[in-house]
């Protein structure tokens, strides 16, 4: 194996959460990627991993044939069946899985787990929220016509099984943001793939002549926001959205939605990244406050060990 440059192939069921974070582990390893979406024929497509046997035949993509990965990064549920169907039938590849795979893990090399997870154990790497491919420093050209000046992107989620997000919420989030509004800032608002149309439309409704909005169509300025805000506002429904605004190293405020039960995952998310001096509730500002954090950059840390354990294991053999 090229340790500088391996052969990877990245395994996810399509999903644009999953591809970002595979491919963030994936970038800070090499360049030689291959993405392959994960299809599973019924009733594998449907159960959770370790309840039927895996075969070859479960597996309704064409796997590339031509070539042995050296390490195989998967992320997802369907994804699950894959890695191990890959390890089994190459023993000395690598396989990395993203997030809790709900079974052992024994039938990984490694699996990289949110500390909000609380997962632990000798092959497994603890992150700081979710990995994502944003670095750093990057030089996105401007030709969104948004003005960066003291920028305020508002991040929008939706409702999921541990949070309401209702059309109360929605106006009490609003009449916050408009507090905001000043001649010294600009606004950008950027919905998500989970928020509704009745969402989509009091946003519209409430705040379209105070900021810029984007509802889905067109070209998405999310990067850009990521690179070029001064502040962030996101919904407390997405760990990973607030992961991937912390590259940026300046303030987010989080708005607290209604859980409709306890989650004890988001609760330790959520903890985690307020005592890191990254994140402060939204719900009780008076005012915007300006504060500077370390940029979490979990992707290159993370790739770093690895590399580190795939030398030492190399020498010890």
């Amino acid at each position: 194996m090229n340790i500088d440059n391996p052969k990877i192939w990245s395994l996810t069921d399509g999903s644009q959460g999953m591809i970002s974070q595979t491919k963030g582990l994936a970038n800070e390893l090499s360049v030689n990627i291959k993405e392959i979406k994960t299809e599973i024929i019924f009733p594998w497509n449907k159960l959770q991993p370790g309840i039927l046997p895996i075969f070859s035949w479960l597996f309704k993509n064409k796997l590339p044939i031509d070539e042995i990965p050296d390490l195989v990064i998967s992320c997802g549920r369907k994804s699950v069946y894959l890695s191990i169907y890959l390890k089994k039938k190459y023993p000395n590849i690598i396989n990395i899985h993203i997030q809790n795979p709900k079974i052992s893990s024994k039938n990984f090399s490694y699996i990289i787990a949110p500390n909000h997870d609380g997962l632990y154990g000798d092959n497994i790497i603890n992150s700081c929220g979710a990995i994502h491919p944003f670095k750093q420093f990057n030089n996105l050209k401007n030709h969104y016509k948004i003005n960066t000046k003291n920028l305020i992107t508002c991040i929008i989620g939706g409702e999921n099984n541990h949070y309401n997000f209702a059309k109360e919420n929605t106006l009490d989030l609003c009449r916050r943001i408009k507090k905001l509004k000043s001649h010294n800032n600009e606004i950008l608002v950027l919905t998500s793939r989970r928020t509704n149309k009745e969402i989509m439309h009091i946003l519209k409704k409430e705040l379209s002549t105070i900021s810029t909005l984007w509802l889905g169509e067109g070209e998405n300025p999310y990067e850009f926001a990521i690179y070029n805000s001064s502040y962030f506002i996101i919904t407390s429904d997405s760990t990973s959205m607030i992961s991937e605004a912390s590259i940026s190293g300046k303030p987010i405020y989080v708005y607290q939605l209604p859980m409709k039960r306890k989650s004890k995952r988001f609760i330790r998310f959520h903890e985690e990244f307020k005592k890191m001096n990254i994140t402060r509730d939204f719900n009780t500002l008076d005012k915007l406050e300006n504060w500077t954090y370390t940029k979490l950059e979990e992707s290159k840390r993370i790739a770093g060990i690895i590399k580190k354990r795939i030398i030492e294991r190399k020498n010890e053999s």
